[in-house]
């Protein structure tokens, strides 16, 4: 019997998928191919479920099963490995997803969510500077890898199923996850100033400490530069201390 494999594949994950939408294959049984579906959706919707837990707990059992549903019939995957999932998740939601009735910081969260697993799990590496962090002034630093300076929208810190904001506040939340030299992820809320500061580092390799305090400073248009950069060297000197920030070699 000439049978087309690449075309069966298609019709048999196609049904699997999204089996409102799609016949069942004529020569498999419904029985065995609910099974294959409950089996594939539940390796899905948990994995999600894993790894997007505050929005799996703020939207009710039916909502967050029809959206894992949306995502799996409508959303190519691109990447074969499991651990790359959210990322595909945060793409769907981002420029596939369309829905009126989702809350409306619902991409924010899941990245805020998404941020803690792909640090978790980076290849990337930070060695601890065991220089002193007060001699930083006419250094060259830069940004660790491990460090990700991030700006939302919305509260997504706060967000739980007691916490739902409607629209969001005037002021945005800036955040600076981090994973240390011991492998664990922190999360960070940190000043609009202590934002800028880090977004100039990682924009410019190796950026001189004293030029990138003196650039906030102009930019700020503050009556006392010197008042900026002593305290915003404060800052660095602290955020050193942790490995957000590192010594050029």
């Amino acid at each position: 019997m000439n049978i087309d494999f690449k075309a069966k594949q298609l019709e048999f994950a196609s049904y699997i998928r999204d089996p409102e939408n799609n016949p069942i294959p004529a020569d498999v049984k419904q029985q065995r191919m609910d099974m294959y579906r409950e089996l594939f959706f539940n390796n899905i919707e948990s994995f999600l479920s894993a790894n997007f837990p505050v929005i799996r707990k703020i939207l009710d059992g039916s909502r967050w099963i029809e959206l894992v549903q949306d995502f799996y019939a409508k959303h190519p995957c691109k990447s074969p490995y499991f651990s790359e999932i959210p990322e595909e998740f945060l793409e769907y939601l981002q420029n596939e997803r369309n829905n009126a009735d989702d809350l409306p910081f619902m991409f924010e969260l899941a990245h805020y969510e998404w941020v803690e697993m792909a640090l978790s799990i980076s290849k990337e590496e930070v060695i601890a500077d065991n220089r002193n962090p007060d001699n930083l002034f006419n250094k060259r630093i830069h940004l660790s890898p491990l460090a990700w300076p991030l700006a939302y929208q919305y509260p997504v810190q706060k967000i739980s199923p007691a916490f739902l904001p409607g629209e969001a506040p005037q002021q945005p939340t800036f955040l600076i996850v981090y994973r240390n030299p011991d492998d664990k992820v922190n999360f960070i809320e940190i000043t609009p100033i202590t934002y800028r500061l880090l977004q100039l580092i990682q924009e410019n390799e190796q950026m001189l400490t004293a030029d990138c305090l003196k650039q906030v400073a102009d930019e700020l248009r503050h009556p006392n530069p010197e008042m900026i950069i002593e305290g915003g060297l404060q800052i660095l000197k602290e955020v050193a201390e942790k490995t957000i920030i590192t010594v050029a070699v």
